[in-house]
């Protein structure tokens, strides 16, 4: 069983990008993060960004966010739909979209986290996106860019080119708090990464991702939003991370569990799962203990996999959610993975 999947054409330099709040408008609660964001994205795109009613309107209802979206697919003019932030309730923004809309000419959609929802609401309709971008956490805040968050999301928009994922080495859990005016200067505390960890068969894995947040896949699931067997992911190369809730270790093992029983581990040949955020504004345990957290997280879900499907191809500490710098993967696009060398490419057309 197959799911031929649209890839939405690229942008070109003058086109619109439209940058929305389909879950927590950030923008409007800290704008001048917003703002600079909305420079250094046009700087590192060319693209023109383009807010919409409730981009910055925060506590819009879900209805009004959605006819947003709507807005967005419906404009001829906009060749891009970047999400400003996540957030925890745009499962109910879903149902007031327009299907008929994104299948007329569909777009790139770049989001993370909450937007989750989203990339699985595209992805039911046959159209591919891009897992991660967020225009709040990886355009506004900080002194710059980061390099690997700008290469994929220029390709992602504009070149459609094949990339090496790869390890920026050093990565921050959370950034300053954006009501702080440091927050528009300074990264939060980064430290050294440490390599990927492998595990499986040292064989070559090339398929089509599907995934995101382990949290809002649970919410889909449990909504009935993922109607389709899991043999349509037959061969396929499944991406997970979780959130800044910093779930416990068996928490995330008992949803990859689920993602088990419903037969989705068993049918994807490779998984790749994020580096996690293990401290926030709130909780900054000492570096032996994030250590542990991460380790812990790693061999709770390495083992949940590997009772399910032994054959598979497990990477783990790639940074894909919600630790920045980010990468920006496909969601419905192809992605190597390469046991034998240790490698992940990723296909931007």
């Amino acid at each position: 069983m197959e799911h031929d999947l649209v890839r939405p054409r690229k942008a070109r330099p003058g086109d619109h990008i439209a940058v929305l709040s389909p879950s927590f408008a950030a923008a409007g609660a800290f704008p001048e993060i917003h703002e600079q964001a909305m420079r250094r994205l046009a700087e590192v795109t060319g693209l023109v960004p383009v807010e919409y009613p409730t981009t910055r309107e925060v506590g819009a209802s879900p209805a009004a966010r959605a006819a947003d979206v709507n807005a967005a697919f419906a404009d001829p003019r906009v060749r891009g739909i970047l999400a400003v932030v996540g957030g925890e309730d745009q499962i109910t923004v879903i149902p007031h979209l327009d299907a008929n809309l994104a299948r007329a000419d569909p777009k790139p959609f770049l989001g993370t986290s909450d937007n989750t929802n989203l990339h699985h609401w595209l992805w039911g309709l046959g159209i591919a996106s891009f897992y991660g971008g967020s225009s709040q956490v990886h355009l506004g805040p900080g002194p710059a860019v980061d390099d690997i968050h700008a290469r994929s999301l220029r390709a992602a928009l504009l070149t459609g080119e094949r990339l090496e994922i790869t390890d920026p080495g050093e990565s921050e859990d959370v950034g300053i708090d954006w009501a702080d005016p440091r927050a528009l200067e300074s990264f939060g505390e980064r430290e050294p990464t440490q390599p990927w960890d492998w595990y499986g068969p040292r064989r070559v894995v090339t398929g089509a991702t599907w995934g995101g947040c382990l949290e809002v896949l649970q919410w889909i699931l449990t909504a009935g939003r993922f109607r389709f067997p899991a043999e349509v992911l037959r061969g396929g190369v499944l991406i997970v991370e979780t959130s800044e809730e910093l779930l416990p270790a068996r928490e995330v093992g008992w949803i990859v569990r689920a993602l088990g029983e419903r037969g989705v581990l068993g049918a994807v040949d490779a998984v790749l799962v994020a580096r996690p955020p293990v401290s926030d504004f709130h909780r900054r345990p000492a570096a032996a203990e994030r250590a542990r957290l991460r380790q812990q997280q790693r061999d709770t879900v390495v083992d949940v996999v590997a009772r399910y499907n032994p054959g598979a191809v497990v990477c783990v500490g790639v940074p894909f959610g919600h630790t920045r710098p980010q990468w920006i993967l496909p969601h419905g696009g192809p992605v190597t993975v390469d046991g034998v060398q240790r490698r992940i490419f990723a296909d931007y057309r």
